[in-house]
């Protein structure tokens, strides 16, 4: 049975996910973040079949969520490297790893991550979203307007 594809979805989360919404590609975009290039590097770190990986490593080329570069040593050599867009998940998988460590912690012997400001040395603090202003939103400070914004394709202007 093939899986449900939302390419013509109004629902943005549902397109999103059409790119990276399973596990093992999200794991790929971190591993990324993390440094990760080379297939064999992937498949050592994350424990992935070569087959799965190949197909993810597509996907997410094909997606533009990563590019494959050929480096050329010792002939064909290729390394896979983040794109914008890809750099642009960063805020997710943020909030992903600090939601995980909040609600499906480490067993007790690990701890978390410690992820870290470069330049500050201080923790990375929690994802939130913000207003306008720059105060913290929760889900019941927002809600969808009954008229879409001027401009949208659903505008009858």
């Amino acid at each position: 049975m093939a899986r449900k594809r939302f390419d013509d979805s109004n629902c943005s989360v549902a397109r999103a996910l059409n790119q990276v919404g399973d596990w093992w590609s999200l794991l790929i975009v971190l591993q990324s973040m993390y440094g990760t290039r080379r297939f064999v590097d992937f498949q050592q770190e994350l424990g992935i079949a070569k087959n799965i990986l190949c197909n993810r490593l597509t996907r997410l080329v094909e997606n533009g969520v990563l590019k494959k570069v050929d480096v050329g040593e010792h002939g064909s050599r290729f390394e896979y490297r983040l794109t914008e867009k890809g750099r642009d998940l960063f805020p997710v998988v943020i909030a992903l790893r600090q939601w995980g460590d909040k609600w499906n912690p480490a067993p007790d012997d690990e701890a978390p991550l410690d992820l870290r400001d470069r330049a500050t040395g201080q923790p990375i603090p929690p994802v939130q979203v913000h207003n306008a202003i720059g105060e913290p939103l929760t889900v019941r400070d927002v809600f969808v307007p009954d008229t879409p914004p001027p401009g949208s394709k659903k505008d009858p202007a």
